[in-house]
């Protein structure tokens, strides 16, 4: 009797297992999902319209990037933030997303998204917060330089501007609650200049911004934040 009783603690036990891993795949499913919602969301850049702040050209590794979300719990994103936001329904995607046809590719996919080693959704955009609320954008100066409120941006970043003689836009009013946004590869960026003649008037809502990218943590060659300077300071 002894002897059964040792053979069978290992199959009680191996059987308790087996009747809490649901429950601990479902505790970490949840507890990613809120993690995901509220603080920090891996990203996948799906398009080279961040070049070279972050990669996403043809060729070349694709960041990822962690998405924080706690920077805009209490304030609004500012110039020179770098943001993930789900685009106005009159944005069409930069990179075409395939979305799978059945409930499986879908988890996968999903979860592929969650920890940010597959492509966003197509409406989901990442470019710099150039003009606020209030403020008034227009391009150009004497110089080829936007400007916000009739001065002109310092703008470290750029990385291939647009052609002289297709830089011209403007003026754009910001609604309040509303962004004007860019990519630092203004050449190929379909940004807040591509949909001046939507009804936003090429803006995007405060509340669409998921999120503010502050870590490249793929590939380990990238590894470090990602520079925000306010163009709006000057040098």
């Amino acid at each position: 009797m002894t002897g059964e009783r040792r053979r069978s603690e290992p199959e009680r036990r191996r059987r308790s297992w087996l009747r809490e891993l649901p429950v601990l795949l479902v505790v970490a499913l949840v507890f990613a999902v809120l993690v995901k919602t509220f603080l920090v969301q891996p990203f996948f850049i799906p398009s080279g319209s961040m070049e070279k702040t972050l990669h996403g050209c043809p060729g070349c590794t694709a960041d990822r990037v962690l998405v924080t979300k706690p920077p805009y719990w209490f304030s609004d994103p500012e110039p020179g933030d770098v943001v993930v936001f789900q685009g106005p329904d009159t944005w069409e995607p930069e990179v075409a997303a395939d979305e799978p046809s059945n409930w499986f590719s879908g988890a996968l996919l999903w979860a592929g998204r969650a920890i940010g080693v597959a492509p966003p959704a197509g409406d989901d955009f990442v470019k710099r917060v150039i003009a606020v609320g209030g403020q008034t954008v227009r391009c150009c100066d004497a110089e080829g330089r936007v400007t916000v409120d009739g001065k002109p941006l310092d703008e470290p970043y750029i990385y291939e501007p647009t052609p002289l003689e297709r830089r011209a836009f403007g003026p754009v009013t910001v609604p309040e609650g509303r962004l004007f946004v860019m990519g630092d590869h203004r050449a190929i960026s379909g940004d807040s200049t591509r949909h001046l003649d939507d009804r936003y008037g090429g803006t995007i809502a405060v509340d669409d911004v998921i999120g503010k990218v502050s870590l490249i943590v793929w590939p380990p060659s990238r590894f470090g934040g990602v520079d925000d300077p306010d163009p709006q300071e000057g040098p």
